[in-house]
């Protein structure tokens, strides 16, 4: 090699603007890019593994699945699997079960996120006797979670006959302290400024409310409406509790029901359509909600 070569050797790096132990780096970067993508994969196969067995059992016969090795395809009952749950289901249709979840889970989260946002706002921005003691009272109650106070509250809703009901369902739920918190947060990073300019224009304590407060508070309510509509989805021990009628079952409820008690035989493949059945809610909330989270944080960082 001549010294014209060797300097042009030395050169061609720094006029690419990348040196060797940049170009290292590089591939060292892609290649661990590369492994943080299997290693993604590879975990959403494991959490994705069982909800497929799930949905294959849910489209084959009985037969098939007691039999082993249990099938990793669909079968050709789906149709007939889901209709029976729908319609007929075992203690009582799963369509039902599903509206009465609905309107439970959507009661509890709009109660909820209505209460805390009113609540904090009087406790942020009126100024009244004891106001700090009233909110560390509230906040205090994250002690004393449903399981703990649920005889006084059972006697509570019978008294009122709300049994069996669906405001029996969702009145003793709709209370959260933790909203009630986070809002509370959310309004003292508010500016003065916009308050007092509010107060200039005439503008009532509602009116600032509904116009300012609201809008900004868009990001906060959409990632809460997404956890307690999970939570109010989710609800089994309350529904148990104070519901005795079948046709006030809600989903939860209806897939514990559907296991066998002694010599029963279960059947899985309309338990497996159910289990499918009652994750699609939840499912299309988040997703339906994940754009405008998302955006309300895009639009907070600006």
């Amino acid at each position: 090699m001549t010294a014209r070569d060797a300097l042009a050797a030395e050169v061609a790096p720094v006029k690419s603007g990348r040196t060797p132990a940049a170009e290292g780096m590089v591939e060292r970067r892609g290649f661990g890019l590369v492994m943080t993508h299997v290693g993604l994969i590879i975990g959403l196969l494991f959490i994705f593994f069982p909800i497929w067995l799930a949905f294959v059992a849910s489209t084959v016969t009985q037969p098939e699945i007691v039999s082993p090795p249990m099938p990793l395809l669909p079968g050709d009952q789906f149709f007939e699997n889901y209709r029976k749950a729908l319609v007929a289901g075992v203690n009582s249709p799963v369509a039902m079960m599903m509206l009465n979840s609905l309107i439970m889970a959507l009661g509890i989260s709009f109660g909820k996120i209505v209460i805390s946002l009113l609540s904090a706002f009087a406790i942020v921005y009126f100024r009244f006797p004891g106001r700090r003691f009233f909110f560390w009272m509230i906040f205090l109650t994250l002690m004393l979670p449903v399981e703990v106070r649920i005889v006084p509250t059972y006697e509570v809703v019978a008294g009122f006959g709300m049994l069996n009901s669906y405001s029996g369902l969702i009145f003793p739920l709709i209370a959260s302290a933790t909203a009630t918190f986070l809002f509370r947060q959310f309004f003292m990073t508010v500016p003065d400024e916009l308050a007092e300019a509010a107060r200039v224009d005439g503008a009532g304590p509602m009116r600032f409310f509904w116009d300012i407060l609201l809008p900004m508070s868009r990001t906060n309510i959409a990632a809460l409406f997404v956890i307690l509509f999970i939570y109010g989805w989710n609800q089994y021990l309350w529904p148990l509790l104070i519901t005795t009628d079948p046709s006030m079952n809600t989903i939860v409820m209806g897939i514990r029901q559907m296991f066998p008690s002694g010599d029963d035989i279960a059947d899985w493949p309309v338990i497996m359509a159910t289990s499918i059945l009652a994750m699609i809610p939840p499912v299309i909330v988040v997703i339906s909600m994940q754009k405008l989270f998302i955006r309300g944080l895009v639009d907070s960082e600006k």
